[in-house]
C-alpha cells in the first residue's frame, strides 16, 4: 500500500495510490471524481482492498498539475472542473491503460470510476480491451458516449435527483445500450456515495457498493 510513480505509453510519468494484496486474482483500476486522488477516493480504494482487491488509483490530473487534492466546495468544484478540461480523454485513457498494466500479473481486471471517474471507466470498456468488467458511479459523459459499444459487461450507478444528469440522459443511455446494467436511487443527488459531500446517502452508498462487488466478483471470478 503506497504512491508509485507510473509511466504511460507516451512517455508521461504519473503517480498512483496502490492497495491491496500484490497476489490478489482480482484487481480494480479505481478512478477519481474531479477532486483528485483525495482522502476519499484513497478511502475507496482502500474499501476494495479490504474485499481482495488488488487495487491501483491513478493521479490523473498530473498531466496538468501534481499533487491535486480538493475538497468539495463550490471553489473546489469550479477548480476541479477547470482541471477536467485541461484534460484530453485520449491521454486519460494512457493513464488508465498504464495503471491497469500495473496490476498483478494473471488478475483479471476490472475498473471502476466515479463522476468523472465513471466516464472515464465507461471509455475504458468501450475504448480499450484491458477489462474484464466495468462500473460506473453518476458518470456525466456516458450519454454523450452512449454510442460507444463496451467489449466487457457493465454496470451504471446514477442519482434520481442528479442536476448534472438528468433522467432523460439515463433513459438515452438504458436504450442505446441494453445490455448496461443501470441502477437508479430515488431522491438521491450527484455524489450520493461520497461521505464527505452535502449529497451523501448512506443507504445508497452501501447500496451500490454492495451491487458493484457482487457485479465484480461475478465477472472477475
Amino acid at each position: 500500500m503506497g504512491n508509485v510513480t507510473l509511466t504511460a505509453a507516451d512517455g508521461h510519468q504519473f503517480a498512483a495510490y496502490t492497495a491491496g494484496p500484490a497476489d490478489a486474482t482480482r484487481a480494480l483500476v479505481v478512478v477519481q471524481e474531479i477532486f483528485g486522488v483525495n482522502r476519499h477516493m484513497r478511502r475507496v480504494a482502500d474499501a476494495f482492498a479490504a474485499e481482495g482487491y488488488a487495487v491501483i488509483l491513478p493521479a490523473l490530473f498530473d498531466r496538468t498539475e501534481r499533487g491535486v487534492e480538493l475538497g468539495y466546495d463550490a471553489a473546489d468544484v469550479a477548480r476541479g472542473r477547470d482541471l477536467r478540461g485541461t484534460i484530453d480523454a485520449g491521454k486519460t485513457l494512457l493513464d488508465v491503460l498504464a495503471a491497469a498494466a500495473a496490476l498483478p500479473l494473471g488478475a483479471k481486471r476490472g475498473i471502476i470510476g466515479y463522476c468523472w471517474g465513471g466516464t472515464v471507466a465507461w471509455h475504458g470498456a468501450t475504448r480499450s480491451s484491458a477489462f474484464a468488467a466495468s462500473v460506473g458511479w453518476y458518470g456525466g459523459g456516458i450519454a454523450a458516449a452512449k454510442g460507444e459499444v463496451p467489449g466487457c459487461p457493465t454496470q451504471l450507478h446514477f442519482g434520481e435527483t442528479d442536476a448534472s444528469i438528468p433522467l432523460a440522459d439515463v433513459e438515452a443511455i438504458r436504450a442505446a445500450r441494453p445490455e448496461t446494467e443501470i441502477f437508479i436511487y430515488q431522491g438521491a443527488g450527484h455524489g450520493f456515495g461520497c461521505e464527505e459531500r452535502g449529497s451523501y446517502v448512506a443507504a445508497d452508498a452501501d447500496t451500490a457498493q454492495a451491487r458493484s462487488l457482487a457485479f465484480l466478483a461475478k465477472h472477475l471470478a
